[in-house]
């Protein structure tokens, strides 16, 4: 191919994909800032205008209706931050440790451990069985109600050994010869060199905690122990059923139904947001290669 001709191509492709990334970037960004915007916005700027990137009309009743009682809500994210960081902790090392030991070739019936393991993402074994094993283990009304059902993901695992098995067993086998034993080429062979995948997997975990209000409300009554998501929801359920009674009318404003709704988003997100910049080079990684492996 005559070498200008490759080069020009290469021009224009290279201009297309930034264009393409460009309109992919601004397609993900705008509605984002349009949510912040909202939320600083008066709620009858909003139905009267709609949506808009900068507020129109600058107010900060929806942030004074979600933190109405601030102790209640610094408390929730406390709950939601002890939750998450512990239960990404113990899930990363209970599913590290499967995956490493799944990958073991000298490991008798790993295929069928394997199969068994896959097996499980085939069916849902449905909301009664869970809630009788949370209640029979005398978890129901504490935090481990919230962290059990969420640490162990069979994909997560399967995943994890997939990374693995790209790793030399030369490595493994010359720090046995020098004396060492599993859990010391575990921690600190395996480990190190997996960091990708288990920024990967930490990072699905710790969303999946921070979102999780579901489980909150099958197993928690004691509001001092409401997650973050839960404690919103019950927020924007209370404000739904005092706009609907006509509130409004008795208190001699009008209740930021709409503001209040991008608030609790932005409440929600930001941490997750700020975290994942982080992650962001683990996570493209650990991703392209514990997919493609076999």
């Amino acid at each position: 191919m005559n070498p200008k001709k490759w080069q020009g191509s290469r021009i224009v492709f290279n201009i297309a994909a930034y264009i393409i990334v460009t309109f992919a970037v601004v397609a993900s960004i705008v509605p984002f800032l349009m949510i912040i915007s909202g939320s600083f916005s008066s709620n009858a700027s909003i139905i009267k205008y709609g949506y808009s990137i900068f507020p129109r009309d600058f107010s900060l009743d929806a942030y004074r209706m979600l933190f109405l009682y601030p102790k209640e809500m610094i408390r929730a994210y406390g709950v939601s931050i002890t939750v998450t960081v512990v239960g990404t902790l113990i899930g990363l090392i209970i599913m590290s440790m499967a995956g490493y030991v799944l990958q073991r070739k000298d490991l008798k019936y790993r295929g069928q451990l394997s199969f068994f393991i896959y097996f499980t993402t085939l069916f849902n074994c449905g909301m009664v069985p869970w809630y009788m094993l949370i209640s029979n283990l005398g978890m129901k009304d504490t935090l481990w109600a919230l962290i059990v059902p969420m640490m162990v993901n069979a994909f997560n695992i399967l995943l994890i050994r997939n990374f693995m098995r790209g790793i030399p067993d030369s490595l493994s086998e010359s720090a046995k010869i020098d004396g060492a034993g599993d859990f010391t080429v575990f921690v600190r062979i395996i480990v190190p060199l997996s960091k990708p995948i288990l920024a990967t997997v930490g990072l699905f975990l710790a969303l999946a905690y921070w979102n999780d209000w579901y489980h909150a409300s099958l197993f928690i009554k004691d509001v001092t122990k409401w997650p973050l998501q839960f404690k919103l929801y019950q927020v924007l359920s209370a404000q739904l059923a005092m706009s609907q009674a006509g509130a409004e009318n008795f208190s001699g404003g009008t209740l930021p139904t709409e503001a209040v709704k991008l608030a609790n988003a932005v409440v929600a997100t930001g941490p997750i947001i700020l975290l994942y910049p982080f992650l962001q080079k683990y996570f493209v990684q650990g991703i392209t290669i514990g997919a493609v492996k076999g």
